[in-house]
C-alpha cells in the first residue's frame, strides 16, 4: 500500500514538474517576443527619425537572437542604403533574399546598383524582381529608367507602357510621352500629354524621374 502511494506521489510530482517547466518556457517565450517587438519599434522609430546608430543597434540585437530574420536584414539594408553604405546594404539584401526570397529585396538591390551606376546589374535585379511580382507600376518605371541609361529605348517604352496599364497616373503618362518624343513618336506623345493635361497634372514633369528610393 505504501509503495502504491509513493508511485502515485511521484506521478503527481512529475506531472507538476512538467507543467512547471512548460509554464516557464511559455513565460520566457512571451518575454522574448515582447523584447523583439520593443526592438522592432525602436528600429522603426529610429529609422524615421534618422537616428541610424540606434536603429542599427536594435536590428543587430534582433539578429543576434534570430539570425535568420529576413525582415531584419531587409531593414538593415535600408538603413545602410540611406547612409550610402552600398556594399553593406547589398550584402544585407542578398542575405534576406537567400533566407526569404522576395521581389522587394531584389528591387532594393536594383536601386542600389542604379545609384552606383552599375546599370547591367541593376537591370538584372529588376528583371528578377518583376519575374516575382510585376503588379507594381514603380517596378516597371525603375526598370525603364535603367533601360534608358543602357540606351535600350524599346525596352524602356515597353516598361513604361506596362506601368501605365497598372497605374495610369498623370506623372507616368508624361514620362511615357517624353519617351515617345525622344524616339520620334510625336503623335503618341501629344496624345498622352493631352490626356495628362485633362487630369490636371502640373507642368514640367516630362522626364523620367529617378527610381524610387529604397522600398520600406
Amino acid at each position: 500500500m505504501l509503495g502504491l502511494i509513493i508511485i502515485v506521489a511521484i506521478g503527481v510530482w512529475a506531472l507538476y514538474q512538467k507543467q512547471t517547466v512548460g509554464e516557464v518556457a511559455s513565460d520566457l517565450s512571451s518575454k522574448l517576443s515582447d523584447k523583439l517587438d520593443q526592438l522592432w519599434s525602436i528600429a522603426q522609430t529610429s529609422l524615421q527619425d534618422r537616428k541610424y546608430l540606434r536603429a542599427e543597434k536594435a536590428l543587430l540585437t534582433i539578429l543576434r537572437v534570430d539570425e535568420r530574420n529576413a525582415s531584419a536584414y531587409n531593414r538593415l539594408g535600408i538603413l545602410y542604403a540611406k547612409q550610402q553604405q552600398f556594399k553593406e546594404a547589398i550584402e544585407c539584401f542578398e542575405i534576406a533574399q537567400s533566407l526569404e526570397p522576395s521581389a522587394s529585396s531584389l528591387h532594393n538591390v536594383g536601386l542600389i546598383y542604379y545609384e552606383t551606376e552599375k546599370y547591367d546589374k541593376a537591370a538584372l535585379a529588376f528583371e528578377q524582381a518583376l519575374a516575382m511580382d510585376s503588379e507594381h507600376a514603380a517596378r516597371h518605371i525603375a526598370y525603364a529608367k535603367v533601360q534608358e541609361k543602357l540606351g535600350n529605348d524599346k525596352r524602356m517604352i515597353e516598361a513604361l507602357e506596362k506601368a501605365i496599364e497598372l497605374d495610369p497616373i498623370p506623372q507616368t503618362l508624361r514620362i511615357l510621352a517624353d519617351a515617345y518624343s525622344r524616339t520620334g513618336n510625336d503623335e503618341l506623345a501629344a496624345e498622352l500629354k493631352e490626356r495628362a493635361g485633362r487630369m490636371m497634372v502640373p507642368q514640367g514633369q516630362n522626364r523620367i524621374k529617378q527610381p524610387r528610393k529604397v522600398v520600406m
